[in-house]
Protein backbone atom coordinates (compact mmCIF):
# COMPACT_ATOMS: atom_id res chain seq x y z
CA UNK A 1 0.00 0.00 0.00
CA UNK A 2 1.71 3.12 -0.99
CA UNK A 3 1.24 6.81 0.95
CA UNK A 4 -0.93 9.59 0.37
CA UNK A 5 1.37 12.55 -0.09
CA UNK A 6 -0.36 15.97 0.46
CA UNK A 7 -1.08 17.46 -3.15
CA UNK A 8 1.42 20.74 -3.09
CA UNK A 9 -0.10 24.01 -2.96
CA UNK A 10 0.19 27.06 -5.66
CA UNK A 11 0.78 30.35 -3.62
CA UNK A 12 -0.82 31.84 -6.94
CA UNK A 13 -3.84 29.81 -5.70
CA UNK A 14 -4.28 31.36 -2.74
CA UNK A 15 -5.79 35.07 -1.89
CA UNK A 16 -4.01 37.88 -1.53
CA UNK A 17 -4.18 38.38 1.87
CA UNK A 18 -2.35 34.95 2.66
CA UNK A 19 1.47 35.80 4.45
CA UNK A 20 4.42 34.05 5.59
CA UNK A 21 4.81 34.79 9.49
CA UNK A 22 7.86 34.96 11.34
CA UNK A 23 7.91 34.44 14.81
CA UNK A 24 11.16 34.41 17.32
CA UNK A 25 11.68 33.61 21.06
CA UNK A 26 11.41 36.84 22.65
CA UNK A 27 13.44 37.81 25.70
CA UNK A 28 12.67 35.23 28.66
CA UNK A 29 15.00 33.41 31.61
CA UNK A 30 17.55 31.64 30.13
CA UNK A 31 17.40 33.69 26.68
CA UNK A 32 17.79 37.31 27.93
CA UNK A 33 18.31 38.29 24.39
CA UNK A 34 15.69 36.51 22.52
CA UNK A 35 16.40 33.23 20.30
CA UNK A 36 15.93 33.81 16.29
CA UNK A 37 16.90 29.79 16.16
CA UNK A 38 13.88 29.20 18.22
CA UNK A 39 11.10 30.09 16.21
CA UNK A 40 8.11 29.08 13.59
CA UNK A 41 7.22 30.17 10.24
CA UNK A 42 3.39 30.37 10.09
CA UNK A 43 1.56 30.74 6.25
CA UNK A 44 -1.76 32.30 7.49
CA UNK A 45 -4.62 34.28 5.90
CA UNK A 46 -4.85 37.77 7.36
CA UNK A 47 -7.43 40.25 7.58
CA UNK A 48 -7.60 44.29 6.78
CA UNK A 49 -6.67 44.41 10.88
CA UNK A 50 -3.57 41.90 10.71
CA UNK A 51 -5.34 39.38 12.49
CA UNK A 52 -5.74 35.99 11.08
CA UNK A 53 -9.08 35.79 9.03
CA UNK A 54 -10.84 33.13 9.95
CA UNK A 55 -13.41 33.02 6.91
CA UNK A 56 -10.39 32.73 4.96
CA UNK A 57 -8.78 29.85 6.99
CA UNK A 58 -12.08 27.54 6.46
CA UNK A 59 -12.07 27.78 2.64
CA UNK A 60 -8.38 27.33 2.65
CA UNK A 61 -7.15 25.32 5.42
CA UNK A 62 -4.90 23.02 4.04
CA UNK A 63 -2.68 25.93 2.98
CA UNK A 64 -2.37 27.12 6.60
CA UNK A 65 0.46 25.58 7.93
CA UNK A 66 3.69 26.09 10.27
CA UNK A 67 7.18 25.04 10.79
CA UNK A 68 8.51 24.88 14.16
CA UNK A 69 12.27 25.72 14.10
CA UNK A 70 14.62 24.44 16.83
CA UNK A 71 18.60 24.34 16.80
CA UNK A 72 20.11 20.56 15.68
CA UNK A 73 17.08 19.36 14.90
CA UNK A 74 15.07 19.13 11.72
CA UNK A 75 11.64 21.13 11.27
CA UNK A 76 8.44 19.99 12.68
CA UNK A 77 5.68 20.29 10.41
CA UNK A 78 1.85 20.87 11.11
CA UNK A 79 -1.06 23.08 10.47
CA UNK A 80 -3.15 25.93 11.71
CA UNK A 81 -6.10 24.56 13.23
CA UNK A 82 -9.05 26.66 14.58
CA UNK A 83 -10.51 24.78 17.68
CA UNK A 84 -14.38 25.34 18.75
CA UNK A 85 -14.60 28.10 20.81
CA UNK A 86 -12.45 30.13 18.34
CA UNK A 87 -8.70 29.31 19.86
CA UNK A 88 -6.07 28.47 17.23
CA UNK A 89 -3.66 25.67 17.62
CA UNK A 90 -0.08 24.30 15.69
CA UNK A 91 -1.16 20.83 15.02
CA UNK A 92 1.69 18.73 14.11
CA UNK A 93 1.96 16.10 11.65
CA UNK A 94 1.58 12.45 13.08
CA UNK A 95 5.17 11.72 12.46
CA UNK A 96 6.55 14.53 14.37
CA UNK A 97 5.25 13.00 18.27
CA UNK A 98 4.59 16.85 18.98
CA UNK A 99 1.31 17.71 21.31
CA UNK A 100 -0.73 20.47 19.82
CA UNK A 101 0.60 24.02 20.61
CA UNK A 102 -1.90 26.91 21.54
CA UNK A 103 -1.59 30.20 20.80
CA UNK A 104 -2.77 32.49 23.73
CA UNK A 105 -5.51 34.56 22.36
CA UNK A 106 -4.25 34.23 18.70
CA UNK A 107 -7.78 35.44 17.45
CA UNK A 108 -7.45 38.97 19.27
CA UNK A 109 -3.98 39.36 18.10
CA UNK A 110 -2.35 41.36 15.33
CA UNK A 111 0.51 40.07 13.14
CA UNK A 112 2.43 42.94 12.50
CA UNK A 113 6.35 43.26 12.99
CA UNK A 114 7.48 44.02 16.37
CA UNK A 115 4.12 43.15 18.10
CA UNK A 116 4.38 40.07 21.01
CA UNK A 117 2.48 36.69 21.03
CA UNK A 118 2.48 34.12 23.35
CA UNK A 119 2.03 30.03 22.32
CA UNK A 120 1.70 26.95 24.93
CA UNK A 121 4.52 24.57 24.21
CA UNK A 122 4.98 21.36 26.24
CA UNK A 123 2.45 22.75 29.39
CA UNK A 124 4.62 26.22 29.28
CA UNK A 125 3.70 29.93 28.02
CA UNK A 126 6.66 31.32 25.88
CA UNK A 127 6.36 35.03 24.38
CA UNK A 128 7.25 35.56 21.13
CA UNK A 129 8.37 38.40 18.75
CA UNK A 130 6.60 39.06 14.84
CA UNK A 131 9.74 39.51 13.10
CA UNK A 132 8.26 39.65 9.67
CA UNK A 133 5.41 39.62 7.75
CA UNK A 134 5.61 38.88 3.98
CA UNK A 135 3.83 38.23 0.87
CA UNK A 136 3.67 34.81 -0.17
Amino acid sequence: MTKATPSAILNTSLPACFRQIRLELAREPGHPEGEANIAYVIVAPLDSDDRIDAEIWKKHREACRVARQRPHQPDSLGHLVHRPGGSWAFQYDSSTKLPDEAGYHFADERFVQGEYVSLREEGDMHTFRVVSVSRL
